[in-house]
């Protein structure tokens, strides 16, 4: 229980903070909205939703993902291929300028695997993610059912 509490004030904190996490450079010119994770049971790999604006006049590249929830997060991109579906991992986004980019279950999403505790729809997970210039934001998602999609619960 005690780990729990400690989880949820350090979310709230990095929840409040978040605008002093974006440091000087790409951060400072993105903003991430409805960033939800499609929770899975059984500890099965979760997807990372989300909406990233780049509000820059140059393309922001986007080169990892990770949070302490989760053992493995990476970038990943579904598509059809020859008539199948196919997942990948990729080494980046670039994300246009005045642009946005819809992480979605049948595009580019965040792969979250090995979770490092029991999740639940309602949970709140901290996701950093990591741009070329070596800028950094946290963004923290909401867990929801898997038939929740984008609109909040």
């Amino acid at each position: 229980m005690r780990s729990s509490l400690w989880h949820g004030v350090w979310c709230a904190v990095l929840w409040s903070l978040s605008g002093a996490l974006c440091a000087a450079g790409t951060a400072a010119t993105v903003e991430v909205d409805d960033a939800w994770i499609r929770w899975l049971p059984a500890s099965l790999p979760a997807g990372g939703y989300a909406t990233v604006h780049n509000a820059g006049l140059q393309p922001v590249i986007l080169l990892s993902v990770s949070s302490p929830d989760y053992g493995h997060a990476s970038l990943h991109r579904s598509s059809i291929q020859q008539g199948n579906s196919v997942m990948q991992s990729v080494a980046q986004i670039t994300i246009p300028a005045h642009s946005s980019l819809n992480f979605a279950s049948s595009g580019y999403h965040i792969m979250l695997q090995q979770p490092t505790r029991a999740l639940q729809p309602g949970d709140h997970v901290p996701i950093a993610l990591r741009f070329a210039d070596g800028s950094t934001m946290t963004v923290v998602f909401d867990v929801r059912r898997p038939d929740a999609g984008s609109v909040k619960p």
